[in-house]
């Protein structure tokens, strides 16, 4: 994940304003060919609507956990150096996200590159090669300062999530194995996490384990009413009032795919399960892919064929699947693609930072 740090983080000056953003005309998605069996280039589609960077690093150059970032020119992207100013250094990393005016910056942990990279083995978490803890540094001097040690109930806390007010000292981080959601928190002075939702295991016949849901992706909505997160492996999406953030509520759920066979609420056949989320600013559209990693897409889906499709999200909670939209990036002419990341026209709920 990437931010630029030295411009204003937003188009726009606060998060009321960015609420009355007209609606999006295009999208960006990053499309893979990596585990498809196509031998071609990755390409950013752009899917029509209506119808210096710092940089965190996952690992060292031999596949080992490296934690810590790096800047890049947001021009020429030639790397400059390491963000972080020397003192201690996590060993692992994956998200990040900062809130300039109270000086922090979470940082949150993946695995070691050699544990994911060829795909999930439950033996690589028995030996520590995946990670559980959450990172507060200060903005200003590059410093960590706090590690906060989720246990084994925050097994790889992979998305982190600040609400939007500018001035808020709390956000939520979804722990993907264990999946439990957790808020993390101003505390005396320091930083502290309380988990707030536990979504629970589902014995299955064939897996050696319960089935997680395993948590990949969330987002707060911009008026911090709502969060929503994904099941990729139970196949189910979530949405939360977190008007309470300490008390979330739930007020919406769909079953896009999944593992566990439950029925879908949409009118097709899904493969796979929903993973990476995006919601417009005004809160009403929501879009989901379902492609997570090549290897793990090819461990738990074989044969996974990758779609888009928006779901719409009444005002006061409740979502529908958009009936209209759908894009297959499995039938394309140039062959089959994995759609993963999303990013909207004139930005979305998790691009925007405001100072």
């Amino acid at each position: 994940m990437s931010h630029e740090h030295e411009k204003p983080a937003s188009f726009y000056a606060s998060p009321q304003e960015a609420l009355q953003a007209p609606p999006e005309e295009f999208l960006y998605l990053a499309c893979l060919h990596e585990g498809t069996g196509v031998e071609a280039p990755d390409f950013l589609a752009v899917v029509d609507a209506e119808h210096g960077r710092i940089v965190s690093t996952l690992g060292d150059a031999d596949g080992n956990g490296s934690g810590g970032f790096a800047v890049l020119d947001a021009k020429t992207f030639e790397i400059k150096g390491r963000w972080e100013d020397g003192g201690e250094k996590p060993s692992l990393n994956y998200d990040f996200w900062y809130q300039p005016r109270k000086n922090v910056l979470i940082s949150s942990e993946f695995g070691e590159p050699n544990a994911y990279e060829k795909g999930f083995d439950l033996d690589d978490v028995t030996a520590g090669r995946y990670g559980s803890r959450l990172h507060f540094w200060n903005l200003a001097e590059r410093q960590l300062e706090r590690t906060v040690e989720l246990g084994e109930t925050g097994l790889i806390p992979l998305e982190v999530r600040w609400l939007h007010d500018p001035d808020a000292e709390q956000g939520f981080v979804g722990a993907a194995l264990s999946s439990t959601m957790w808020r993390f928190r101003r505390d005396n002075g320091g930083w502290d996490a309380d988990q707030v939702i536990a979504v629970e295991s589902v014995e299955l016949e064939g897996w050696p384990f319960p089935v997680p849901g395993l948590i990949t992706d969330l987002l707060v909505s911009m008026d911090d009413r709502f969060l929503y997160f994904s099941n990729w492996l139970h196949g189910d999406l979530r949405q939360y009032d977190v008007s309470d953030p300490a008390n979330p509520k739930l007020t919406g759920q769909l079953w896009l795919g999944g593992v566990l066979g439950k029925p879908s609420d949409t009118d097709r056949e899904l493969n796979g399960g929903p993973q990476m989320i995006q919601l417009s600013l005004d809160g009403r559209r929501l879009y989901v892919t379902n492609s997570l990693y090549s290897t793990w897409d090819n461990q738990f889906y074989p044969g996974l064929r990758s779609w888009l499709l928006r779901v719409n999200c009444g005002p006061d909670g409740g979502m529908e699947v958009d009936p209209d939209f759908f894009v297959d990036f499995d039938d394309r002419p140039g062959g089959p693609a994995r759609a993963h990341e999303v990013r909207l026209q004139n930005g979305d709920c998790t691009t925007e930072i405001f100072q």
